[in-house]
């Protein structure tokens, strides 16, 4: 089984790089830690922690999305709600909390959520955001808890992946086989070895 880290980014897409640089670097004190771009086309990467980060591209005439409150239903298509940062604790929460109200940026008041305790607000692009600091006590990954009334077929099934659901790899790539393509960070290797020369 592949061990996950975190998630190395979320991919979010802006009109105004600039402005989501103020917000996400400034005010919430994520690190701008790689900068990719050329004439049309920029891709740029926050630090939210040790494993894990926020990028957002920026495309000429983007708009911002239309404001959509945090777990309210939608119909049609939709693949997306709102991203949820952890913090380490509730002093974090109220900290971020005084300073979107500072900046007079719409902040929610705190929310109980019985595991986590939360804020939300919303970017410059109107993605809609979560800060949650965890409720002492209580560890639902090491004790998961399902209080779904009418749990789904697979729900039931209980927390850990189920064997044999998925056909098993017989055929793995030979290492003569796994090639990795150039992409746009061939750039920060470039970069990296100039800074290491002191150029």
């Amino acid at each position: 089984m592949a061990r996950y880290t975190g998630i190395n980014h979320l991919a979010m897409v802006t009109g105004d790089m600039d402005a989501t640089i103020r917000f996400w670097r400034d005010l919430l004190g994520m690190r701008l830690v790689v900068g990719l771009g050329r004439p049309g086309y920029r891709h740029y990467f926050f630090e939210i922690a040790e494993n894990d980060m926020i990028a957002f591209f920026e495309w000429p005439g983007v708009e911002p999305l239309d404001e959509k409150d945090h777990g309210f239903p939608v119909q049609g298509k939709a693949a997306f709600d709102h991203v949820a940062f952890g913090v380490a604790g509730e002093d974090d929460l109220w900290e971020l909390k005084d300073k979107l109200e500072a900046a007079g940026e719409w902040c929610s008041e705190v929310v109980d959520h019985g595991f986590i305790h939360s804020i939300y607000a919303f970017d410059p692009n109107n993605i809609p955001i979560e800060f949650s600091a965890p409720v002492p006590g209580v560890d639902i990954r090491r004790t998961p808890v399902m209080t779904d009334s009418e749990p789904s077929r697979e729900a039931r099934k209980g927390p850990d992946p189920q064997p044999d659901v998925w056909p098993g790899v017989f055929a793995p790539t030979p290492d003569a086989d796994k090639t990795v393509y150039e992409g746009e960070g061939h750039k920060i290797g470039e970069a990296l070895e100039r800074l290491n020369r002191g150029e």
